[in-house]
């Protein structure tokens, strides 16, 4: 039977490439451990891809939420970036990275993946077969520009553009996590009066004064046998809105405030429930107008614990405080922030923000925060392997979450380590940190991704690398060969293992049989030993069944390809909205 599937492919997808794994080198000098020198947050300068592979060996299913902002892929090129690549080349190298980011999350993890309408499409195929179609959570339209005065589609066809997108995945989505919720804010005087400027109606005008002598009535089941007592309610008192302010001698702006917890709506929302309750009614000839409720929810927020609700004739009564909250004296509506995100506010003081210029690449502080907040708790990992300017890493220090962060340019010299030292140190005023009350504090380890291990010489030979010193040699191929590095204080051969019982040792010695022999006997029962080292006497090969020698590099030519050192697809967003520093003005 012929199994066909649909899937997207491009040219040399079937050309599977074996990517290095790395070493990470820390340098003490650019590392900021004056605050933590115990701290686990790396930010990492180098090939993306490569130090993808070099964390799978220690992070695999150990990041809690990946958000990256990859090349958009639209010929585009600016100060930092060239992002004038050939689409395939585009898709193959982000399918590398995709499968190389999805072993690295957890099972209750995510990933957030910007990107334009351009390339949206093809990068959601991608994904579904990368990460799965039931794996899909969300795409997300966020706002990065008015379209008032907008730029960007120019006096061609187009509409201008000042939306990009969010694909959200999960790792699994039967173990994903739910997401804690985000709400928007709106003065409650400002949007009544939005709705009436704009002809809408504003239901929110009753007020519950006195809800009345309570009496029981009765008891009725809902569809599942789920018991509710029913009450009368005996002169309620009900008024508009208007009658209060008129009664009290108060605007209705403060009439909101001082009775916003009794201001209530009705709905004759179709639920079991309600339906049972109007049945009810009926079936008794209840006449009181105002009728509540007490019953225990079986899902929902209020699921086990007594719930109240009201009735008003056979509509249902919904409370303004349901959907408001009181800050600071003032009445907000607040409404739970869905697949819509409105980010142009933060997008004109985006120069400012980490201290640091990167024109056309920066995405603002609050729009990482708020993915980090809904994706993550404090303590948990978080991972962006297009760094750009520091934004991700920036918000989750703030945040206090532990971080990962890679990023090829010299920006992770100039912007990345810039705005971290600035946050470190509690003088990074801008973005988030009013918001999170962020002093300063933490640290970070700053790592360089290694050469290559293996190198051509002048006769056209495999080599090592000559860079290696004897330690890194043998922490690589412990990396290759799937070993932890760890080498014995007490045995020297016991360098790395792949348990309490498998070792790996490198050598650059030359081994001969007085030389296994001498380990030999220093080994326990049931332990195994891999030596590899540069030259060996034939004769050392089969001298005991529990030690085995390889020859470098030789025994890792097949492991990967080496030597490469760009994989073309280390940069960030194109040229999207451009801000003059002075001012916060929008310039295209």
């Amino acid at each position: 039977m012929n199994k066909l599937k649909l899937e997207l492919t491009w040219l040399g997808k079937e050309i599977q490439r074996k990517i290095e794994p790395r070493l990470l080198l820390k340098d003490i000098n650019k590392s900021n451990l004056e605050q933590d020198n115990e701290t686990e947050n790396m930010l990492i300068h180098g090939d993306n891809l490569l130090a993808l592979k070099s964390l799978e060996k220690n992070y695999a299913e150990e990041i809690q939420c990946i958000y990256i902002d990859p090349p958009y892929n639209t010929g585009s090129a600016f100060e930092h970036y060239d992002d004038n690549l050939e689409h395939s080349i585009w898709l193959d190298l982000m399918s590398y990275r995709l499968k190389s980011l999805r072993k690295l999350l957890k099972d209750t993890g995510s990933i957030w993946i910007q990107i334009d309408d351009d390339n949206q499409a093809y990068l959601k195929v991608l994904c579904d077969q990368i990460f799965g179609r039931n794996n899909f959570v969300n795409m997300i339209s966020v706002n990065m520009k008015n379209t008032s005065g907008a730029s960007g589609g120019g006096a061609d066809k187009r509409l201008k553009k000042n939306c990009e997108y969010i694909l959200v995945y999960a790792k699994d989505y039967t173990k994903l996590r739910l997401f804690k919720p985000i709400y928007i804010y709106k003065e409650l005087a400002d949007l009544i009066q939005e709705y009436k400027k704009n002809g809408k109606s504003w239901k929110y005008t009753s007020v519950l004064v006195d809800a009345g002598e309570k009496e029981y009535y009765g008891s009725t089941i809902d569809g599942s046998g789920q018991k509710i007592k029913v009450y009368k309610r005996k002169n309620p008192i009900i008024m508009s809105i208007g009658q209060i302010a008129r009664r009290d001698g108060i605007s209705e702006r403060d009439a909101y405030h001082r009775y916003g917890t009794k201001v209530f709506r009705t709905t004759n929302s179709q639920s079991s429930i309600r339906t049972r309750i109007v049945d009810y009614r009926n079936e008794e000839s209840i006449e009181e107008s105002l009728l509540s409720i007490e019953y225990v929810p079986k899902s929902g927020k209020n699921k086990g614990v007594v719930y109240e609700q009201f009735y008003k004739d056979e509509n249902l009564v919904v409370w303004l405080r349901d959907t408001s909250e009181e800050i600071d004296g003032i009445l907000y509506k607040k409404d739970k922030l869905g697949s819509y995100w409105d980010v142009t506010g933060e997008m004109k003081n985006l120069t400012k923000e980490g201290k640091v210029k990167f024109p056309n690449g920066k995405k603002p502080e609050k729009l990482i925060q708020q993915v980090l907040h809904m994706a993550t708790d404090e303590g948990e990992l978080v991972l962006d392997s297009f760094l750009g300017s520091g934004t991700t890493v920036a918000v989750a220090h703030k945040m206090k979450r532990r971080w990962i962060g890679i990023e090829m340019g010299q920006q992770a010299y100039t912007h990345c380590k810039v705005r971290l030292d600035l946050i470190v140190a509690g003088k990074d005023t801008n973005g988030i940190t009013k918001s999170v009350d962020w002093q300063g504090g933490g640290g970070y380890n700053f790592y360089e991704l290694a050469p290559s291990l293996i190198n051509i010489d002048s006769f056209g030979e495999e080599i090592i690398n000559k860079e290696y010193s004897p330690e890194m040699l043998a922490a690589a191929v412990a990396l290759h060969e799937g070993y932890t590095y760890s080498p014995s204080n007490e045995v020297f051969w016991k360098q790395s293992k792949a348990n309490e019982k498998s070792y790996l040792y490198v050598t650059t010695r030359y081994i001969n049989e007085p030389y296994i022999n001498a380990i030999s006997k220093t080994m326990e029962d049931g332990e195994y030993l891999v030596i590899a080292s540069k030259s060996f006497d034939e004769s050392v090969m089969n001298l005991f069944d529990n030690i085995t020698v390889k020859k470098i590099p030789q025994s890792l030519l097949n492991d990967c390809e080496y030597n490469v050192n760009d994989y073309n697809l280390n940069i960030v967003s194109p040229p999207t909205y451009e801000y003059d520093d002075e001012e916060g003005e929008e310039n295209e």
